[in-house]
């Protein structure tokens, strides 16, 4: 989860390192570091906290003559956030950054305190740097110890290492955890690293994906060393909020565009045409089990309804960091579908590594070119979302679903269970999705005065059926992100097997009403709560007596129109809650973007 940027050359190191910071800082913020090895001197800065905090420690360094450098943004694993445990990590006279999690770090550490190393922090990382100085022991070969110090490692890693023993050096390693070489664009020999290409863009030219076992040392010139070398695209406008409040509002705001993205291409008036996938690829497919974590699990429990429904093929869904360890029996027609925002979700990463082991066809839904995932699967469809600043998925959401409702239609229409009529009404739909999914200021202003009467109270229910009890689960799960309220997703006809026994004035219910799907059944289901005295906001396009509350939204002429509409105003919903209770709606308390660690 935690960031990571490195850099060779002569600018100024310490900005470069901050600037890359800055756009990781969503993968973890619970503390930051910078080292800069420069004319034999080693400079190391760490602080608890944001960048910000960072900035502060060294705002009186600088380095502008040739040297190395390599930073670290930490979400914590092994150690609680302190500046001790903060990333990079010093011995005697070398420094080493992280992300992921060494499994084997408590024998390896026991081994090198007997041999007389000391250890400042709780942290596995810090078993790194002091391994490699005890491997020089027995080679002055830097890049034989870095080889020999990670051949004894267990766990996913990215590492930078630097050393006073080759001054001009970055040591790396790759496994399981994403690490990006890049070269400047401007001055050809100087050597950029990241983890993600977010800090790259606009820096570099060309940029190197490194794979699972990749590991070397970097010098100045050594980019074109490197196999595989890729042309990086992409501009920073990304980064600016362009007059939101946060990043999530933006996202959310933008979600009508990046639809349109996800279908550009791909829904056409007359067709759905997928040029990513050879018709064949699903002749031999008997049922889909899809594979996921989080916001985008919830994504494929709502494809589980699409798929069955308009492919008519049997769908599971899987929750990933579950299915590594379940034994789970695959048949050999199943397709495994695995979905992921930033393509780098290690447990959904393994699951996909496992499925394939067992001669499964995969399929990648995904928003990151040259990811992990992207690279593992046999095929990929890529949502086009853009970067997602925002820790709360929002856009990511909305894309993996429309891709996922194009898949499903796609697959009924290549078995014939989508008729010529049906499928011109699927695609008028997607197409009106994307329409009315442009945030209408009067329902956000709504929406905004309404959730002043939900800060308080014992807890949240969101309720739906069908394809909807996914959105309830969402809406809910963004609740929890961003507000650190109490909220759970349930299937509306569930609430009398249990849950229904909490009902009371201080128990909020968010209801999902269709006016196209199960209408007539998840009205009773509110009735049933309302005669017990719950709190109940209706989300319909009808008014709906006996409520609390409505959010009110246009009239639609299906089901899946509704469903988007619905995503939109329960995103709000969670964002103007988190905004009353003053709460950092983008970079929420022990989360971070991309989970790269079990």
């Amino acid at each position: 989860m935690c960031g990571i940027v490195g850099y060779i050359g002569n600018n100024e190191k310490k900005q470069i390192l901050l600037n890359g910071l800055k756009e990781l800082e969503y993968r973890g913020y619970d503390s930051a570091g910078i080292a800069v090895l420069s004319q034999d001197e080693l400079y190391t800065f760490r602080a608890v906290g944001k960048i910000e905090a960072l900035e502060s420690k060294c705002k009186d360094f600088s380095s502008s003559n040739f040297g190395v450098a390599i930073g670290h943004t930490r979400w914590a694993t092994h150690g609680k956030p302190t500046e001790a445990n903060a990333h990079p990590h010093i011995a005697a006279f070398s420094n080493v950054v992280h992300n992921g999690i060494i499994e084997n770090y408590q024998e390896i550490k026991q081994d090198l305190e007997s041999k007389g190393h000391c250890f400042l922090s709780q942290t596995d990382t810090e078993v790194i740097v002091h391994l490699f100085e005890e491997q020089l022991k027995d080679t002055a070969d830097c890049l034989k110890a870095f080889e020999a110090s990670i051949a004894k490692l267990k766990g996913a890693f990215a590492i930078l290492l630097i050393t006073k023993k080759a001054p001009d050096c970055i040591f790396y390693a790759k496994n399981g955890s994403p690490l990006i070489i890049g070269k400047s664009a401007t001055h050809t020999e100087e050597i950029y690293f990241a983890s993600s290409d977010a800090p790259l863009i606009g820096l570099v030219d060309k940029v190197v994906y490194l794979e699972d076992g990749d590991m070397g040392v970097m010098k100045m010139g050594a980019f074109s060393s490197l196999k595989g070398a890729k042309k990086l695209e992409g501009t920073k406008s990304y980064a600016q909020k362009e007059g939101y409040r946060y990043f999530m509002e933006k996202e959310i705001y933008e979600q009508h565009k990046v639809l349109l993205e996800t279908m550009m291409g791909r829904v056409s008036e007359g067709d759905i045409i997928l040029d990513e996938i050879e018709p064949h690829f699903f002749d031999d497919i008997t049922s889909i089990s899809i594979c996921a974590c989080g916001t985008s699990y919830h994504a494929g429990l709502g494809a589980k309804y699409l798929f069955e429904r308009l492919a008519k093929i049997k769908t599971n869904v899987l929750i990933a960091s579950e299915f590594r360890y379940a034994q789970p029996v695959m048949n050999k027609n199943e397709l495994f579908i695995v979905i992921s925002q930033s393509g780098e979700t290690a447990d959904t990463l393994e699951a996909l590594k496992l499925a394939k082991k067992n001669g499964l066809k995969s399929l990648a839904i995904c928003n990151v070119d040259n990811s992990s995932i992207v690279r593992e699967s046999h095929i990929s469809l890529l949502t086009r979302a853009g970067i997602e600043k925002g820790v709360a998925s929002t856009k990511a959401f909305a894309t993996q679903i429309m891709l996922l409702w194009i898949l499903s239609v796609y697959i009924g229409k290549l078995r014939g269970h989508i008729a010529p009529d049906s499928l011109k009404s699927h695609i008028t739909q997607m197409i009106n999705v994307a329409k009315i999914t442009e945030v209408d200021s009067h329902i956000h202003e709504h929406i905004k005065r309404l959730s002043k009467r939900y800060l308080h109270g014992h807890g949240f229910f969101f309720i739906g059926r069908d394809i909807f009890y996914p959105l309830a689960l969402e809406g809910a799960l963004k609740l929890k992100e961003i507000s650190y309220l109490h909220a759970e997703g349930y299937p509306s006809g569930e609430m009398k097997h249990g849950p229904i026994a909490l009902a009371d004035a201080e128990l909020f219910t968010l209801a999902l009403m269709p006016r196209h799907l199960l209408f007539d059944k998840i009205k009773s289901n509110v009735e049933e709560l309302s005669a017990r005295d719950a709190t109940i906001c209706a989300v319909s396009s009808e008014a709906i007596k006996g409520v609390d509350d409505m959010i009110l939204i246009p009239h639609t002429q299906s089901y899946m129109e509704e469903f988007f509409v619905m995503m939109v105003a329960l995103q709000l919903f969670a964002l103007e809650i988190a905004v009353r209770l003053g709460n950092d709606v983008d970079m929420p308390r022990n989360l971070a973007k991309s989970v790269t660690v079990e």
